[in-house]
Order: structure tokens, then C-alpha cells, then sequence
């Protein structure tokens, strides 16, 4: 079991605002954009027996952030990348890193959005989309992931069994990148866009590469999630049977009753504990099951 506890550190609501609680680190704080957060609901999963904190991983000549979090003296973990939503890799994030390694993985968030710009220090999500987020490129973050796991690697994890989960922005890109690499096992997607209108710097979706999947995904969506409607999982599933292949027809997806965008987001209003306490449990079955544990 994952060991959390609520965050002693963590001031009142009326003191998380955007002067004091930005990060300084990858990893720590939230976003500006998110702010106040609800202090009553954030969980912190502590770091003991752990090996935690900010690395560098090389891509070609560029040299991206991450947080990493993998139990200390592990050698020969098995793997998953943690995808964030637009927001960067911030303090949740951090921590959904922490309770992978809590289960025995070598977790790693990579700063996805830092040849953008900084996702942290947008104070309004309309900016940090169309200024930052909208600017990344789907073959930049495939191409960051690879060196990840190339980095990975290097540490001494077990490349072999790779899973990759992300949270919104980061689900979009878990669907695309278990198409992508071949060493993915498993994919566990949360409340990712599914559908979209083709672009030079986003040319495909995850209705596009159903029959591309290099692994199964699962897939964990929200019944009133108001910027996913339910017809375009509707779609997706559509696309998944059509392909036909062993990845998609294992492929599946799990929809919660009343959950809005967001559910598994402790620090958000939209948090809603029963739908992202069963998800993660949903999550590591999934990884366990597909050879990835």
C-alpha cells in the first residue's frame, strides 16, 4: 500500500496564493495557474526509502528537467513515465511520482513544456495554453520520452518493462506515445483528449494511431468531464474495435458516475476521491497485468 499523508507543510487555503507558493524546484509547489490550491485535500506521500528528486537528462545537446523518484538501492526496476497536465511538473505530479516508487517503480516526470516556456509561472490557464502548451510539438515530446528511457536505461531500470500514465495533456500523450515505442508495455491514460482537428505540430490523435498501439491502454474517464464528451470515447472505442489489433482490443476504458475533468487531482475542487482512489488502484493492476510490476 502507498503510504500518504497530508501535507503538515501545506499553509491555509487564504496563504497558497501567487506569492508565496510558486516552486523553486521541478517537483515543488503548483502552478500559478492552479492557486490556491485545496490545502484540506493535498496528499503527500512521504520519501522514505526512497531516492527523490530533480535530474537532468540529455537530449542530443539540450538538457531537460525531471523529477525522479525510484526506491533506494533498487536496481532493475521496472519503469513508467509520468506524463503531467499542462501545468508542468509540479508538486502533484512529484508526488504521483513518489507513490509509483512507493510500489516499486522507477518513476520519471520529465519537464515536457521547458523549451516553451516556464508552465509554472502562468497565472492564467488561457495564456499558458496558447502561449506555452500549444506550442509543443508532438514529435518533440515522442523524441523527449525516447531519451528518457534512454536515461532510464542508463540508471539501471528495466527499459524491457516500461509503462507510461499521464493526467489530461499527459493522457493525450500516453495514447500517442504506447503507438509510438514499442518498448511501452502498458498505458494508463487519464482523461485524455481523444479527438482533434490535425495540425503541422499536432498531425495525429489517439483516434488516429488506434491501430498503431504498441500496448494496451486504459483508459480512465470522466461522465461529466465537460472538455471530453462522452461520444468521443465513443469514438475511440470505435476505432480500437475497428483496428482490430492485440493491443487495441485489450485496450479498455473505465468511466466514473458524476466525475467532472480533473478527478484525480487532490489539489483541485474537481478532486473526487472514490473515482481516483479506484483509478490508481485500476492503474497498477493494469501495469502488473501486462507484465510491467
Amino acid at each position: 500500500m502507498i503510504e500518504t499523508e497530508f501535507d503538515s507543510r501545506v499553509p491555509p487555503r487564504s496563504v497558497l496564493d501567487r506569492r508565496g507558493f510558486m516552486r523553486a524546484t521541478v517537483g515543488s509547489g503548483f502552478a500559478a495557474a492552479v492557486l490556491p490550491v485545496a490545502a484540506q485535500t493535498v496528499i503527500k506521500t512521504n520519501s522514505a526509502g526512497l531516492v527523490v528528486g530533480e535530474v537532468t537528462i540529455p537530449v542530443g545537446d539540450f538538457k531537460m528537467p525531471a523529477y525522479h523518484a525510484a526506491p533506494a538501492g533498487g536496481s532493475g526496476l521496472p519503469v513508467v513515465l509520468v506524463l503531467s497536465e499542462i501545468f508542468g511538473v509540479h508538486e502533484h505530479i512529484a508526488d504521483v511520482a513518489r507513490r509509483f516508487a512507493k510500489a516499486g517503480y522507477f518513476a520519471v516526470a520529465p519537464e515536457l513544456f521547458v523549451r516553451q516556456g516556464d508552465a509554472s509561472s502562468y497565472g492564467e490557464i488561457a495564456k499558458l495554453m496558447t502561449e506555452v502548451v500549444a506550442k509543443v510539438p508532438d514529435a518533440q515530446v515522442m523524441a523527449d520520452l525516447d531519451a528518457t528511457l534512454a536515461w532510464a536505461r542508463g540508471q539501471g531500470a528495466d527499459t524491457g518493462r516500461t509503462a507510461v500514465t499521464g493526467f489530461c495533456w499527459g493522457g493525450r500523450m500516453t495514447w500517442l506515445y504506447a503507438a509510438h515505442n514499442p518498448q511501452v508495455k502498458a498505458g494508463v491514460a487519464w482523461y485524455g483528449r481523444l479527438v482533434g482537428a490535425a495540425s503541422a505540430l499536432q498531425p495525429r490523435h489517439p483516434v488516429d494511431v488506434a491501430g498503431q498501439l504498441k500496448a494496451p491502454v486504459l483508459g480512465l474517464y470522466g461522465e461529466k468531464d465537460a472538455g471530453i464528451p462522452l461520444d468521443s470515447v465513443e469514438r475511440m472505442k470505435e476505432a480500437l474495435r475497428v483496428a482490430g489489433t492485440s493491443a487495441a482490443r485489450q485496450s479498455e476504458f473505465v468511466i466514473y458516475p458524476d466525475a467532472p475533468h480533473a478527478f484525480h487531482a487532490d489539489y483541485r475542487p474537481s478532486y473526487r476521491k472514490d473515482a481516483a482512489d479506484d483509478g490508481w488502484k485500476r492503474a497498477l493492476a493494469w501495469f502488473n497485468s501486462h507484465g510491467v510490476g
